[in-house]
C-alpha cells in the first residue's frame, strides 16, 4: 500500500486501475458507490478528489469518465513545420519564395510520425476550391510517395503548382479542383515535392487529410 494514501483510498485506485485494464474506461461514480457500498455517489467523488489531490489520477477532459492515471497522460509532443511562402492553386509559376518562419503543431494532429519531413505553403488562387482549398489557407505537405488522388504540390516543367495527382494509362497529369482551370499535363518533367497531409485555415481550425 502507497504509505500516502489510506487502506480504502489504496483500494480505490487498486479498483480503477483494474477496470480501467479491463474495459479501458474508468468506473462511474455510480459504479464506484455500488462496488464500495458507499451511501451515496457523493462519498465515491469525495474519495476521488482525496486521489487526485494525492496526485495519484488526474482529471482530463475529453477522456472517458474524466479522469486517467498521470504515467499515461502523454505531454503531446510539439514539431516545427517550415514554412516556404505560397504556392499558386491557379496556374503554375516558376517564382521562388523565401523561408517565412515555422508553424509549432502537435504531432498527434498533423498525424504522421516524429521523424516525417514536412513543410508548409500558403495557397495563393482558387484552382482547387472545389476541393475545399481555398486563397490564403495554409497546407502541410509531407516527403513521401504520392498516390494517385493526393494532392501535391508539384514542379510541373520547372513550374511549380498545388493540384490533385491523376494517373491514366500508365501517364500522370495534374488536374485542378475548379472547373475554369485545364488539367495539366507535363511536356518534359513532373516532379512531386510533397503531398498534402493538412489544411490549416486561419479562425476555422485544422482539417487533416486522409
Amino acid at each position: 500500500m502507497d504509505p500516502q494514501l489510506t487502506k480504502r483510498q489504496s483500494e480505490l485506485l487498486e479498483y480503477l486501475r483494474e477496470v480501467h485494464h479491463q474495459t479501458g474506461v474508468m468506473p462511474s461514480t455510480r459504479e464506484i458507490q455500488a462496488h464500495f457500498g458507499f451511501a451515496s455517489q457523493t462519498a465515491a467523488v469525495t474519495h476521488l478528489r482525496a486521489l487526485e489531490k494525492k496526485g495519484v489520477i488526474q482529471r482530463t477532459a475529453g477522456k472517458a469518465r474524466a479522469l486517467a492515471f498521470p504515467e499515461e497522460l502523454e505531454r503531446e509532443e510539439i514539431i516545427d513545420v517550415p514554412l516556404y511562402g505560397q504556392i499558386p492553386a491557379g496556374m503554375p509559376t516558376d517564382s521562388q519564395e523565401e523561408s517565412d518562419g515555422c508553424i509549432s503543431i502537435d504531432v498527434s494532429t498533423l498525424g504522421v510520425s516524429r521523424n516525417a519531413r514536412t513543410f508548409a505553403l500558403r495557397v495563393r488562387g482558387d484552382s482547387m476550391i472545389d476541393a475545399h482549398i481555398c486563397d490564403g489557407d495554409t497546407v502541410i505537405l509531407e516527403f513521401k510517395e504520392a498516390r494517385p488522388g493526393d494532392v501535391v504540390a508539384a514542379l510541373i516543367d520547372g513550374e511549380t503548382t498545388l493540384k490533385r495527382l491523376v494517373r491514366e494509362g500508365g501517364k500522370s497529369y495534374l488536374k485542378a479542383e475548379n472547373e475554369d482551370y485545364p488539367d495539366l499535363l507535363p511536356v518534359h518533367d513532373l516532379v512531386i515535392q510533397g503531398v498534402m497531409v493538412m489544411l490549416l485555415r486561419m479562425g476555422d481550425g485544422k482539417r487533416r487529410v486522409g
